[in-house]
């Protein structure tokens, strides 16, 4: 689907509808419709072919499309097809092909970051109510991604350290588990604490997944109806403003991981 709408943007810069596009590459109309849909291929011939047609210059960008389009990966995340929301296998394959990683949580931690325990008791919560095999399928499903190898940054409000979004236990074992976590070379985790000021106004949850290219990042937002991929440069831009501001106000990663361990005694 990022590879669909970067065509269709590649078109679009050049001033060019779909009827002329498909003129210029020998096929119909309606097949460039279907390729800017996300649903059909297209080889590195036509993709090239296309990219020349639109003037576009960028070798490295072109590779990189063309990268996308020739990737045959059929990845563990395939397994859930047909049984979990396409949403959910688009986030597997967004982690899977991400560079790096910059979360924001306000409310709960991260699903990166979710002991078993907490993301049942996440999952228990949804409405409309899981059937059992839903929620086992949404529960290993979210264990399955915590492959995490990539540079991870993520920033957790004191909100979400506290909110027992199961037991008390459940929430002790997760801030231990977080206080581990934040040790992994990869990963840096920050706490903004209820008592720090100039929070105002970066009080966003989100999650930037950086692509091979900065123009193919991609940041995820939660919705009633699921996640919402944003990939325009305007957005983007905000968001990666947004989030050095969020980091600008956390603590130091020691001491938010020394606050994550009193807090887990406080508990």
């Amino acid at each position: 689907m990022r590879l669909a709408t970067e065509l269709r943007r590649l078109r679009e810069a050049a001033d060019l509808n779909a009827r002329q596009a498909a003129a210029l590459l020998g096929v119909s109309p309606a097949q460039i419709t279907h390729i800017e849909s996300g649903l059909a291929g297209v080889s590195e011939k036509r993709l090239r072919r296309l990219a020349s047609h639109y003037a576009c210059t960028d070798e490295e960008f072109i590779d990189t499309l063309v990268a996308m389009a020739t990737d045959r990966t059929r990845g563990w995340w395939e397994e859930y097809r047909g049984l979990l929301p396409t949403s959910f296998l688009d986030l597997s394959e967004l982690d899977h092909h991400a560079s790096f990683r910059r979360d924001v949580a306000i409310l709960y931690v991260p699903g990166l970051l979710q002991t078993e325990q907490y993301a049942r008791a996440v999952f228990s919560s949804r409405l409309p109510e899981l059937t059992p095999e839903e929620l086992e399928l949404r529960v290993r499903h979210r264990m399955a991604r915590q492959e995490i190898t990539i540079p991870y940054e993520v920033v957790i409000h004191e909100a979400a350290l506290r909110i027992r979004v199961g037991n008390r236990v459940g929430s002790q074992t997760q801030l231990a588990s977080l206080v581990q976590l934040s040790e992994a070379d990869n990963i840096t985790l920050r706490v903004i604490p209820f008592d720090l000021d100039g929070f105002a106004r970066a009080s966003s949850t989100m999650q930037y997944v950086g692509g091979s290219l900065s123009k193919l990042d991609t940041v995820v937002r939660d919705a009633p109806h699921g996640s919402v991929f944003i990939d325009s440069e305007a957005q983007l831009n905000a968001y990666r403003t947004r989030f050095r501001k969020v980091q600008a106000v956390s603590i130091e990663p020691e001491r938010s991981r020394d606050f994550i361990h009193r807090l887990a005694k406080e508990m």
